[in-house]
């Protein structure tokens, strides 16, 4: 008879006393998750979008856009780094000195070969679990990118490169998909 092997949990503390090691490290339901640096491309799309989106937060008072590395303390034995976030300004208590407390309003995720997987299905139920309103998955070798409403768990649309981009959050945004890829 096979004994089943016991799978160690971690919590936020945990982290905190981990050595430094430039690794994104993250926790879904107490599992450990390191990541390594993402590529050029990743943080080329990553700088374009997060400007763009905070430029029109900014314009519009509407709250705050964050990058990674930032923590997205969910409980204690889940812990995100999206890559890139937004908190609506009514909700701006959510946001302590090391961490988000609490789902942002909107979380973007950019797709790379060591956490596709990841990102499409863990880190998708997680942030649905929790109350994220909206999910963006950007895909940088399809150069789309997958808006998801997971208040109503659908996919509320996909835009493609030479396409403008808005979603539920942001109808009236206009994010040029050429000027992020």
């Amino acid at each position: 008879m096979a004994v089943a092997e016991k799978k160690i949990l971690f919590t936020y503390d945990d982290l905190l006393n981990w050595e430094e090691d430039n690794f994104r490290h993250e926790l879904i339901e107490g599992e450990h998750f390191m990541t390594p640096s993402p590529s050029i491309y990743h943080q080329k799309i990553s700088i374009n979008l997060a400007w763009a989106l905070k430029k029109y937060v900014d314009t519009n008072k509407l709250g705050l856009v964050l990058t990674a590395p930032a923590d997205v303390k969910l409980s204690e034995i889940d812990l995100l780094v999206p890559d890139i976030f937004f908190v609506k300004a009514s909700r701006l208590h959510i946001v302590k000195e090391n961490y988000i407390c609490e789902a942002p309003d909107l979380v973007i995720e950019i797709l790379s070969p060591s956490t596709s997987k990841r990102d499409k299905d863990l880190k998708f139920k997680r942030y649905s679990y929790y109350g994220v309103p909206e999910y963006w998955i950007v895909d940088p070798q399809k150069q789309s990118i997958d808006v998801y409403d997971l208040q109503e768990q659908k996919l509320a649309a996909v835009f493609t490169i030479g396409q403008i981009l808005n979603s539920p959050m942001f109808p009236d945004i206009h994010l040029e998909l050429q000027r992020i890829f």
